[in-house]
């Protein structure tokens, strides 16, 4: 993705957002590349004074990027149920990262061992699942829980699962990369 198709969609990002609260802001050129017409799993991570303040996204392709983008960067600023919604006071001062996510690939594994083998921290995104338990942590997540065990078990919790659930082998793990930009 270049950076002016990365420019665009932070723009619609903060667009969407700003509409929600009847502020105006204009984007500064229109934008046709033919990427922005792909469908594409993204998140919008809103951060305010470095610290989240909300972060919503789709994992499986459904909507074109630049719906994704602006789906999910309202979503984030008013639907993330973490956090109130965001006020008018707080926009200029929120922060913006999309992540756009390649096609998750689900994960062969023998058992927890080979799983730790397998996973790559800092690269992978994690999808865990057993039943109707599912959640994910993107890449980003490795900077805060950089241990493989601590990460899959948080990750298990976020689902509703017990931490070491990842460990009894019963889970399926697929795992996504993402190109992540920010203002």
């Amino acid at each position: 993705m270049n950076n002016r198709v990365k420019k665009y969609l932070l723009e619609v990002a903060r667009i969407a957002i700003c509409e929600r609260l009847g502020v105006n802001f204009k984007v500064s050129e229109k934008n046709d590349d033919p990427i922005l017409k792909e469908k594409r799993g993204v998140f919008v991570t809103l951060t305010l004074d470095g610290k989240l303040r909300g972060c919503i996204g789709n994992i499986t392709p459904v909507y074109t990027l630049v719906d994704a983008v602006k789906n999910n960067a309202v979503s984030a600023g008013f639907e993330d149920p973490r956090f109130d919604p965001l006020s008018v006071d707080e926009i200029d001062k929120i922060k913006i990262e999309i992540s756009a996510l390649s096609i998750p690939k689900k994960l062969e594994y023998k058992n927890p061992d080979d799983l730790l083998e397998i996973l790559r921290p800092n690269i992978d995104g994690v999808i865990i699942e057993k039943g109707w338990y599912k959640a994910t942590y993107l890449p980003q997540v490795w900077e805060e829980l950089k241990d493989e065990e601590m990460f899959l078990g948080s990750l298990c919790e976020k689902a509703g699962m017990n931490f070491d659930e990842w460990e009894k082998g019963l889970c399926e793990v697929s795992t996504y990369q993402v190109e992540a930009f920010g203002e």
